[in-house]
């Protein structure tokens, strides 16, 4: 079984796929389509926008997304398909279009109206709440940290990315109050990140519910292969719960080391980070699940995974 493992937001940098544009003309075909949905230049924004603009919400979503779509396309021209996809936090509608639960439109149009909610969350949410923020929790596991915040107002677990590292979000009174609790559970280091909202919180309902209204108007169809949820760690059965779950993922934590642990109990013969950066091929690296997960984002790397596969 091949398993596509689609990154999410942090993984971009000016000049992603433009090596994959340049050579396969299906790719660059994406790029009209996905320009033509997003109502803007996507060509422009991933070759020539600065690191600042890529690194802006609403710009990132769309961006990671095509590239991640990109690279999918240049492995299926070359052969390689796969049999199962997941993937974290916003990689995860790149996974349903791999899937065939959204068309590749409807996916660029739902990621950059998520870019935008969130974008414009943050403000609101800190005339609200007071200053918000996320920070990485390292040295213990997801269930310690999420046992330590028991009662604790205004944090959350949000990213529970390896066995000994979690991302949390909240308000900073409500981080700054949390410390004391974590490093007593056993944390060995609290990371402030440099991010503008407290994704994956209860913070973030505004987003949640204006995603909902959005996603209500696109047609999701049933998985025709394996696909991983966020929220509940498992494959989706429908394109109704895949519908629901997407609208639920802005607000809950993303619970990656449980789904590679449901990845990996399938045995997979090949895992792919389809897209952008290394960070997932990482995580699986740490993740103790055994067997290690391929880079698949650039041309080198798919030549990589052709000389492997011709064997």
């Amino acid at each position: 079984m091949v398993v596509f493992l689609f990154p999410g937001q942090g993984s971009q940098f000016s000049g992603m796929a433009r090596d994959l544009y340049e050579k396969y003309s299906t790719v660059r075909d994406l790029f009209s389509l996905a320009s033509d949905a997003c109502e803007r230049d996507m060509k422009a924004l991933l070759f020539e926008g600065s690191e600042e603009e890529l690194k802006d919400t609403a710009n990132a979503q769309p961006a990671i997304v095509l590239a991640s779509l990109a690279a999918r396309e240049a492995l299926r021209v070359e052969g390689v398909e796969s049999e199962g996809a997941a993937g974290h936090s916003l990689g995860e509608y790149s996974a349903m279009v791999d899937a065939g639960v959204l068309s590749a439109a409807d996916a660029f149009k739902a990621v950059s109206a998520r870019g935008r909610f969130m974008a414009d969350a943050g403000a609101g949410i800190t005339a609200e709440k007071g200053e918000i923020g996320m920070a990485a929790v390292v040295g213990i596991s997801p269930a310690v940290v999420q046992d330590a915040l028991k009662g604790l107002p205004y944090v959350w677990s949000a990213n529970e990315n390896s066995p000994v590292q979690v991302a949390i979000g909240g308000t900073k009174a409500g981080m700054d109050g949390a410390a004391e609790a974590l490093k007593a559970a056993g944390a060995r280091r609290i990371i402030p990140l440099k991010v503008s909202c407290p994704f994956h919180t209860p913070l973030m309902a505004g987003p949640g519910e204006a995603m909902k209204d959005f996603l209500a108007g696109l047609n999701f169809n049933d998985p025709v292969k394996k696909v991983w949820s966020n929220v509940k760690a498992a494959p989706v059965e429908t394109g109704g719960e895949a519908r629901s779950l997407l609208v639920e993922q802005v607000t809950h934590p993303v619970r990656w080391v449980e789904l590679e642990a449901s990845v990996a109990a399938l045995n997979p013969s090949a895992l792919y980070e389809v897209g952008p950066g290394a960070v997932l091929s990482g995580l699986w690296a740490k993740s103790g699940q055994g067997g290690s997960c391929m880079r698949a984002g650039t041309l080198e790397d798919i030549d990589k995974i052709k000389t492997q596969e011709n064997g």
